[in-house]
C-alpha cells in the first residue's frame, strides 16, 4: 500500500498557487493538504477553500504542531529558521530555491536533518525536467567538450500567470514588511559582508532568486567547477565564466523587461556534436523543455540538426514524486541539501570575484571563512 503523506504548506504565493498546490492535488495517492500556513489571512483562507484544508494559521510554529509527515516551505526569503525548526519536530522537508541565504544558515539546516534523520530536498524542479535528464546523459557521453554556454533572458512573468485563477494578498501591515526587509538585509550582509547596493541586489534578487537554478543544473552536468574564472554584475545582469577540467562553462543573465519571451538555454560543444536544451518558462505547466542535436561528416560540407520534445511530463510534478520516493525508501534526493549547499558557496563566490576582480579556485566548496561571509 503506498504510504499517503500530510503535507503542512509554509507559503501560499505565486509558485504555491501555480504550482505545487496543483500538483499535490492531482497526486491524492501519496499526498494530503493537511495545513495552510501565509501571513496574509486572506490568502491562506482562498487556498484553503480551493483544496478543501481544514487547518490555517498565520505563524508557521502553529503549524509545526500539528499533525503532519512534511513540511513544504514555499516562502521568499531564507528558509533556514523554518526548515531547522521542522526537523527538530520530525519532519521531512521540501524547501524551494534557494534553501537559504548563506553556507553558514545551510550547514545548520543539514545538520538539523541528519541530527533528526529526515529527509531534506531543495525544489530544484529542473533537475527532474525528462528533457534535462536526457541532456545530462548525451553530454557525459561526449568527448573533448570545449564550451557549455548557459544563457538566460529574463522576461516579465505576469503574462506568464495571467491565465491562472491566482489569489493575491492585500499588502502587509507596514510593520510586517519593513520587519521582513531587515532580515534579509541582515542575513545578506552575514552571507556576503559590507556591499556595494549593486552587488546586494544581485545576490538577492538575481543570484539566489534566480540563477541558482543554472548554478545546479550545470552542476548537474559537469560536476564541481574547478575555477570562477571571472564574474561582472551590471545593473541589468551577470556573466561569469567556470571552468570544468579543459571545458570552459560562460554564463550569462540579462533581464530583458520588455518582451514576453523568456528563454533559458543550455548550449554544449565538441568538436563532432553540439547539444542544445531549450527550457520554458517555468510558470508554464507541462510546457516541454526541447533538445536540440547538431551533427556532421568530417572533412564535407554534410551536417543535420534534429529536435526533440523528450516528454511532456511536467518537472514540479516528477520533483514531488522524487520527495515522496525518498521519504518512504529512505534515499538521499538528487537535490539534497549537500548539494544546494554547493549553490549557495559558489553564488557567495560570484560576488566575491566580481569585487575582488580575481579568479577563485574550486567556488562551490566551502570553508570555515566563507561560511562567517
Amino acid at each position: 500500500m503506498t504510504t499517503r503523506l500530510r503535507i503542512g504548506v509554509v507559503g501560499c504565493g505565486l509558485v504555491a498557487q501555480v504550482m505545487h498546490l496543483h500538483y499535490l492535488r492531482e497526486l491524492p495517492d501519496l499526498y494530503e493538504i493537511a495545513a495552510l500556513c501565509d501571513v496574509s489571512q486572506d490568502l491562506r483562507e482562498a487556498c484553503a477553500r480551493d483544496y478543501n484544508v481544514a487547518y490555517t494559521c498565520a505563524d508557521w510554529r502553529d503549524l509545526l504542531a500539528q499533525t503532519l509527515d512534511a513540511v513544504f516551505i514555499l516562502t521568499s526569503g531564507s528558509h533556514a529558521p523554518i526548515a531547522i525548526a521542522a526537523a527538530e519536530a520530525g519532519r521531512h522537508i521540501l524547501v524551494e530555491k534557494p534553501m537559504c541565504f548563506s553556507v553558514q544558515e545551510g550547514n545548520a539546516m543539514i545538520a538539523a536533518a541528519e541530527r533528526a534523520g529526515v529527509t531534506l530536498m531543495v525544489a530544484y524542479n529542473k533537475r527532474y525536467d525528462p528533457a534535462y535528464r536526457r541532456f545530462a546523459d548525451e553530454a557525459s557521453g561526449l568527448s573533448d567538450v570545449r564550451l557549455l554556454r548557459i544563457t538566460t533572458l529574463e522576461a516579465p512573468f505576469l503574462p506568464y500567470v495571467a491565465h491562472y485563477r491566482l489569489h493575491r494578498p492585500k499588502p502587509l501591515p507596514h510593520a510586517i514588511q519593513t520587519g521582513i526587509a531587515a532580515e534579509n538585509a541582515a542575513r545578506i550582509a552575514a552571507a556576503i559582508g559590507s556591499v556595494d547596493p549593486l552587488s546586494a541586489h544581485a545576490y538577492h534578487l538575481i543570484l539566489l532568486d534566480s540563477l541558482v537554478h543554472e548554478l545546479n543544473a550545470v552542476r548537474g552536468v559537469l560536476g564541481e567547477p574547478d575555477e570562477l574564472a571571472f564574474a561582472d554584475i551590471t545593473e541589468h545582469g551577470i556573466t561569469a565564466v567556470l571552468r570544468f577540467g579543459a571545458t570552459q562553462c560562460v554564463l550569462t543573465w540579462v533581464d530583458l523587461p520588455g518582451i514576453a519571451r523568456y528563454a533559458m538555454e543550455f548550449a554544449c560543444y565538441a568538436p563532432h556534436a553540439r547539444l542544445t536544451l531549450g527550457f520554458p518558462s517555468p510558470f508554464l505547466r507541462s510546457a516541454p523543455t526541447l533538445l536540440a542535436r547538431e551533427g556532421g561528416e568530417p572533412d564535407t560540407a554534410r551536417s543535420w540538426r534534429t529536435e526533440e520534445i523528450t516528454a511532456y511530463n511536467e518537472s514540479f510534478r516528477e520533483e514531488l514524486l522524487h520527495f515522496h520516493a525518498c521519504v518512504t525508501s529512505g534515499s538521499a534526493p538528487i537535490t539534497s541539501g549537500i548539494d544546494a549547499l554547493h549553490d549557495i558557496a559558489l553564488c557567495q563566490s560570484v560576488i566575491e570575484v566580481h569585487r575582488g576582480r580575481a579568479p577563485r579556485e574550486r567556488p562551490s566548496e566551502w570553508t570555515p571563512s566563507a561560511a562567517q561571509g
